[in-house]
Order: structure tokens, then sequence, then C-alpha cells
């Protein structure tokens, strides 16, 4: 079930694949300017076309973007511009968003699984051993003369902690990375835990194992049944509409076809996240035990000094691009801001172990995503517009730049320890592949924008 609106929306573009208009043969484009649109009922405008495309953007990027615990003392704000800004990204790099989700799933389930091994397995035995010594107790008790049994005094089992271990989920291993366990010490705030903090200093016997089941995770989460119900119906309708106008052999723009592909990436980000609570508004408090000396390192309590030193005046460009680069695979970057919230950074909440365990499984996924979004844009090849030609050279660049980059990052991951020119060669090709995506993406955005100048005609008829 987690992957059913994706394959909704797969589904439905098989007839678009097969979609070939008749040829030109050699005849001009013929265009329909946008103020000769009519009025009449059977016709649509175009800022119909613009809202319905906008309506259904905004649905699937809010629905589908889960965001980490915002800091505790921010305002409402600084919480939606954060996740318009995440939302913009999703919009113009969603192929970024996706590996980014699915860096969070891995290591929610990593973390799910390390949790499980170590204190499953401690629970399972120290239930074990209540089991043999209450046998013991019974042959004792039994060995007992009836009149001696009142005096004797009561055998006692062996210490188990009141706060029992319950097994964790994938949401509890979502909700550690997404800054959900903030440690207090001394009753102040110290910094957000990251699960492997957590995990040791329960180990250490530094805090108490906190005891939160899923139920209660979900209970914080805003993300109900009725908003992913409404986002999916929007883009059920949107897919429906444009699958009407192929079999009634009516035009599309290319703003809906671009929808359609980001449509389904953030499809793809929303199967990664399913489990992921959303829009939770504070995190669960893990008090220090004051016996024991505070910890004098934490991941989320210092900023990165390379980013955001003031003697380094040559990195002003890195303040500006680093979520970005944190997306594109680098770690997650301590922030001033995130650090003086006690928040987890926006774009981060992941392992950096984890992902680099899995780090050929995410480099595939994210060149698949950008094949299959260069390749949803190719539906258009056929479609009438004035500059149709550069339209196809952007298409068959994002659908064929991520296989060039899913070879060399291969190459240079089986190099992984080596040096030489060919491997710094694979790094140059690697960073050249990824301007020429970004050109040929930019170029779809402009086509796009000009394409409103003159529409092929039946672009106003509606189904």
């Amino acid at each position: 079930m987690t992957f059913l609106p994706l394959a909704i929306i797969l589904l439905l573009q098989i007839p678009f694949v097969c979609s070939s208009p008749p040829s030109l043969n050699g005849t001009s484009v013929i265009t329909l300017d946008i103020s000769d649109s009519s009025s009449c009922s059977h016709t649509r405008s175009l800022w119909d076309i613009i809202w319905s495309c906008a309506a259904t953007l905004f649905a699937c990027t809010w629905t589908a973007v889960h965001p980490n615990i915002p800091g505790m003392h921010e305002g409402k704000f600084a919480v939606i511009c954060r996740r318009l800004g995440i939302m913009m990204i999703a919009l113009i790099a969603p192929e970024l968003i996706i590996t980014w989700a699915m860096r969070q799933f891995l290591s929610a389930r990593d973390a799910a699984k390390a949790f499980n091994d170590v204190f499953g397995a401690q629970l399972h035995q120290t239930r074990s051993d209540r089991a043999d010594i209450g046998e013991i107790t019974a042959m004792l008790l039994n060995e007992i003369p009836t009149s001696d049994r009142a005096k004797s005094p009561p055998l006692s089992a062996p210490h188990v902690s009141s706060r029992a271990y319950r097994e964790w989920t994938t949401t509890h291993g979502f909700f550690a990375w997404m800054g959900g366990f903030m440690l207090y010490v001394n009753d102040m705030p110290r910094a957000t835990l990251t699960a492997k903090e957590l995990e040791r200093f329960i180990h250490e016997g530094s805090v108490e194992m906190p005891v939160i089941v899923e139920a209660d995770i979900e209970d914080r989460s805003k993300g109900d049944a009725l908003s992913k119900g409404i986002a999916i119906l929007q883009l059920v309708w949107f897919v429906v509409q444009l699958a009407v106008r192929y079999i009634q052999n009516l035009p599309m723009t290319l703003l809906e076809l671009d929808t359609l592909a980001l449509a389904a990436l953030t499809g793809i980000a929303y199967g990664f996240w399913w489990k992921k609570p959303k829009d939770v508004g504070r995190p669960h408090v893990v008090y220090w035990k004051s016996t024991v000396s505070a910890p004098s390192k934490l991941a989320y309590e210092k900023v990165n000094v390379m980013i955001f030193s003031t003697e380094n005046r040559g990195n002003h460009l890195l303040r500006y691009i680093y979520p970005v680069l944190s997306l594109m695979g680098d770690c997650p970057v301590n922030s001033p801001g995130a650090v003086h919230s006690h928040r987890v950074p926006s774009v981060g909440g992941y392992d950096e172990d984890s992902a680099y365990r899995h780090r050929i499984i995410i480099l595939l996924i994210g060149c698949f995503s950008g094949t299959v979004f260069g390749g949803i844009h190719c539906l258009g090849w056929n479609i009438l517009f004035r500059g149709h030609a550069l339209w196809r050279m952007a298409s068959l660049t994002i659908v064929s730049t991520p296989v060039s980059i899913l070879l060399l990052a291969s190459y240079i991951i089986w190099s992984d320890g080596s040096s030489g020119v060919g491997k710094n060669l694979a790094f140059l090709a690697v960073f050249a592949s990824a301007f020429i995506y970004l050109v040929a993406r930019v170029t779809l955005i402009v086509l796009i924008l000009m394409s409103f100048r003159s529409l092929p005609p039946g672009i106003y008829e509606t189904v």
C-alpha cells in the first residue's frame, strides 16, 4: 500500500507513452493566441489551466514533504518559510528530495533494527531469567512443608526497570532522526539527540529508555487520512483529465506535462516518507541522570565552522547553497540557526554511515528518478509550439544525463580508496553532467513560460 499513489500515476500514464499526433508533413506550426480563447461553457481559459496545475502541484508537494521537527522556540512564520523553501526545491529538483527521503527511510529502518537487536535481546534475556527463577522458586516452595511456608520470606525476582522496552518500528526511527528526542541536562535543554547517541546513552545508563509507542508518535503527527485523500484525489483528477484529452485528440500544454512529471516524482518521495510523522511540533524530552557527568560533545550542538566561520570569507556562496549540497549527499550542515533553536538541520535528519552503506541503491534510485522525469517530458515530443526542437533536446538531455552520472559515480565508488587521473576526471565529469542537467531543467522552465505566447488550437477545449 505504500506505493499505491505512485502506481496509480504510472498506470494512468501508459496511454501517453503511445501518443503520436499526425505528422506535420513539412507544414508550418499552427498556433492560437491566448487572446482568442472563447468564454463559452465548453472552453477553459489560460487561468483555468494555470490554476489546475498550481493546485495539483501544491497538493502534491505540501502533502509529500515531511519536514523535520522545528526548534522549540521558533515561530510559525519561520517554520512555514522553511517548509515553502523545501517545496520550492521539490519543484525545481525533485530528484534531490527523493534521495533525501530515501536516506531518511534507510536511516530510520536501520535505527529501528539496531534498537530491537540491542534492547530487544536484553528484554528477552531478562524475561528468560525471570522464568527460570520462577521455576526454581516453585520447586523450593514444594519442598518446604506447608506449616513452614508462612514463616519463610518471599523470594524476589531480579530487578527489572519499570520503564520496560517497547519494540521500535520504522516510525520510531523516523521520529528519532527527525529530532524527536531532546536531551535535558539539569532541567535545561542541551541539544537534539541522534538515534545513535540515544542508543549509546541508554546502553551506558546515562538516560532512561523513553517509553513511547507508535500510536503516541502518530498522535503527534498532523498528517491525517483526509489531507492525504484530498491530495490523491486532486492528483487522480488531474491525470484523468489529461488521459481524456488524449482520448479525444485534444492537445495539452507544456505546463500540464511538467506538472505530471513533478507529481510522479513527489509520489516516489511520498512513498519513502509514508511512515514518517508529519508536522510534529515538539520533541520528546529525555532527562540526563544527575549522577552521571554531562556529555562533552553532541552531534547537533556545534556549528559547522568550515562554512559559517566569520574568519573564512571565501565561503559566502556555500552559506546559501549548503542545503542543496546536503541534498546531493554531503553531510548535513549545522547552521547557527539550527544550533540556536536546538533542532536538526532542515534537510538533514539521517545517518551518514547508513547513507554511505546504501550509497549504491540511493544513487540508483536518484538517477532512475531523473530519467523518469525526463522521459515524461519526452511525451511532449510532438506538441506543436515554437521551440519544440529545443524542448526535445532538453528532454533527451534530462533522460541521458542521469545515466552518465550513474556510470561515472559507480566508477568512483568502485575505485574507492585509490587515487589517480581517471578518478579525478570522473569527478569533473560528474559535476559537468550535473551542470548540464541543471541547464536543461532551466531550459524546460523557460520554454514552458514562452509557450503561453502561442498555444496550439484546441488547447482551450474542455473534456
